[in-house]
């Protein structure tokens, strides 16, 4: 019982920090609530500070949930799916609604990725190069977000991952989505942001 509590709470613990902020805090002495989409994430981040900057929140917030499903492997081994699936719903619950910041937080697309590099690392990459090919096209994340998300219970299925895999999936999928409600209604309006492809800090949209 203390092994599923320490998974329950180190998970959603872990996943609560809100790396974004406390990046653009400590490098530019700004809270980046205050600009662009006022999103704690690393495309937030990749506007407002920058390419490097950028990648950085978005490698912390994919170690969040990777080492939130590692600690579930080792303290119940690498059979146990439902502890580390659960591992992983957690630490992408705690980055979306995060408790140090009164549960306002991200979209869970980094964190999401970070649990599916430990357990569909095959899925990880097929949704990244598409991922890829359509921010790269159309220059909207949140389109790739989207559509990445979706395909991930798609995938679990023609790799033949087990049902409760699938499920995952389809839940992270579900949260991706959701999260997205806003940026959707703007890309059917037309008034979606699309990213540009400076190196550089971008404070413009502040």
């Amino acid at each position: 019982m203390i092994k599923y509590l320490l998974v329950i709470l180190i998970s959603y613990l872990l996943g609560s920090i809100p790396f974004g902020l406390l990046v653009s805090k400590t490098v530019k002495g700004v809270d980046i609530r205050d600009y662009g989409s006022g999103n704690i994430g690393a495309t937030n981040a990749y506007r407002i500070m920058g390419f490097g900057l950028g990648v950085l929140v978005a490698l912390l917030d994919i170690g969040k949930g990777y080492v939130s499903v590692l600690l579930a492997r080792q303290l119940f081994g690498p059979e146990v799916y439902s502890v580390l699936i659960l591992a992983g719903i957690l630490a992408i619950a705690g980055h979306n609604w995060p408790i140090f910041l009164k549960f306002k937080g991200g979209r869970g697309v980094a964190t999401s990725v970070g649990v599916l590099i430990n357990l569909m690392p095959k899925t990880v990459l097929i949704v990244f190069f598409i991922w890829l090919l359509i921010v790269v096209i159309s220059r909207y994340v949140s389109l790739g977000s989207i559509v990445g998300a979706a395909l991930i219970p798609i995938l679990a299925v023609f790799f033949q991952k087990p049902d409760i895999y699938i499920l995952l999936g389809l839940l992270i999928a579900v949260f991706v989505i959701y999260r997205h409600r806003p940026n959707i209604e703007r890309l059917l309006a037309g008034e979606e942001n699309k990213i540009g492809w400076n190196m550089s800090s971008d404070e413009e949209e502040g």
